[in-house]
C-alpha cells in the first residue's frame, strides 16, 4: 500500500525551493499570491490540515484551534517568534508546535546594529535632506549627531540575539550592560566586558542606547512601560527588533514629541502592519517594515527546518524545534 502524503496547508509564500522540496515530500497546498489569509481560510486550514504552517501574520488564537480537526498534530511556525500563537490551547489539543530558531540571530543582529548607527547619526535624515534637494552644501554645524564610541548600551534580553548585537556593538567601542532573567555564563561576559544589572529599571537610568532582544511573552507586554520610559535619560536612544508590544508605543511617541528622548530606531511597531502616523513624523524616528530577518539566506534557513521539523514528526520523532512545556 502507497504511503499517504500528509497533508501540509501553508499560509504565505516561501522561498521557491522551499516550496519545490515541499512538493517532492508532502501534500502541499500553496498560497500562490501570498494574501493574508482570512478568518474563515485559517478556520478551513485547520479543519482540514494534518500540518499547518502559520507565520507571523495569523493569529493562532483559541478561537480559531476550537476549529482543528482531529487529524491536525503539528503546527510547524515559518518563524522563531510564537506570540502569535496560543501554546496553551495548542497543547490541550495535544498539537505539537515547532518554530524555527537560531536561524536568524545574525540577520537580526545586523540590523540591530544598522538601527544603532543610524538613529544616533541622522542617517535617515540625511538621506531626505538630499532626495527633497534641500542640501545646500557642508558646514561645520550641520546635521551633527552623536557619536556612539564609548557610550552604553543597555540590552534588553541576553539571549542569542542579544549576544550576537552586544559583539557587534563592543568592536564599535561601545560599553556593554544587559538586563536578563539570569545573568549569561561568566566565560559570556568576560568576553562581551558585560556588566549584569537585576534591576531593568537601575539600568535603564544609566545608558545612552537601550536595545530591545527579548521575546514578546504575556510577561514582556509592555516591559517597557510608560513609567519605566521615563526613568530613561533625555539623550538615550532606544532601538526595538523584538516585538512592538513590548514598548508602551503611546508614550513612547509622546516623550519623543517633547524631546525627551533623543531617539529611536523601530523594525517593529504595536499594532503592525498599522504604524502610528505620529511616529512616520518624527525626524528623529528611523521606522522599517519588520524587515529585520528578511535575507535570502535566512529565509531558506527558516524553510529548511520547517521541513525538517515535519519530516521527523511524521516519521514518529521528537521534532527538533519543539516548543517545551516551559513556553507555555
Amino acid at each position: 500500500m502507497p504511503f499517504k502524503k500528509p497533508l501540509v496547508i501553508v499560509t504565505r509564500r516561501l522561498p521557491e525551493a522551499t516550496e519545490t522540496r515541499m512538493m517532492e515530500l508532502f501534500n502541499v497546498q500553496l498560497n500562490l499570491d501570498d494574501h493574508k489569509f482570512t478568518k474563515d481560510e485559517l478556520i478551513s486550514a485547520v479543519k482540514e490540515a494534518d500540518i499547518f504552517v502559520p507565520t507571523v501574520t495569523d493569529n493562532i488564537n483559541a478561537e480559531l484551534l476550537k476549529h482543528a480537526g482531529k487529524s491536525l498534530k503539528l503546527i510547524a511556525n515559518y518563524g522563531a517568534g510564537i506570540d502569535h500563537i496560543d501554546l496553551k490551547t495548542a497543547r490541550g489539543k495535544l498539537i505539537t508546535v515547532t518554530n524555527t530558531p537560531g536561524v536568524l540571530t545574525e540577520d537580526t543582529a545586523d540590523l540591530t546594529m544598522s538601527l544603532l548607527l543610524a538613529v544616533p547619526r541622522r542617517l535617515a535624515e540625511g538621506v531626505e535632506l538630499l532626495k527633497k534637494g534641500k542640501w545646500n552644501g557642508w558646514a561645520p554645524t550641520t546635521m551633527l549627531g552623536t557619536r556612539i564610541t564609548g557610550k552604553r548600551l543597555g540590552i534588553v534580553g541576553m539571549g542569542r540575539i542579544g549576544q550576537a548585537v552586544a559583539r557587534r556593538a563592543k568592536a564599535f567601542g561601545l560599553s556593554i550592560h544587559y538586563h536578563n532573567r539570569n545573568p549569561v555564563s561568566r566565560e559570556i561576559e568576560n568576553e562581551l566586558e558585560a556588566t549584569y544589572w537585576e534591576s531593568l529599571d537601575q539600568m535603564l537610568a544609566r545608558m545612552d542606547i537601550i536595545s530591545i532582544n527579548c521575546p514578546h511573552t504575556p510577561a514582556t507586554y509592555h516591559l517597557l512601560s510608560a513609567r519605566r520610559l521615563q526613568l530613561i535619560q533625555k539623550h538615550a536612544f532606544i532601538i526595538n527588533t523584538a516585538r512592538g508590544e513590548i514598548i508602551d508605543e503611546k508614550t513612547l511617541i509622546k516623550l519623543l514629541e517633547e524631546g525627551a528622548l533623543a531617539g529611536a530606531g523601530l523594525d517593529v511597531f504595536e499594532n503592525e502592519p498599522k504604524v502610528n502616523p505620529k511616529l512616520l513624523k518624527l525626524r528623529s524616528v528611523v521606522a522599517l517594515p519588520h524587515m529585520c530577518s528578511a535575507t535570502t539566506e535566512g529565509r531558506l534557513d527558516m524553510g529548511a527546518k520547517v521541513i525538517i521539523n515535519i519530516k521527523t514528526f511524521i516519521d514518529g520523532h521528537r521534532p527538533p524545534d519543539r516548543i517545551m512545556e516551559e513556553w507555555v
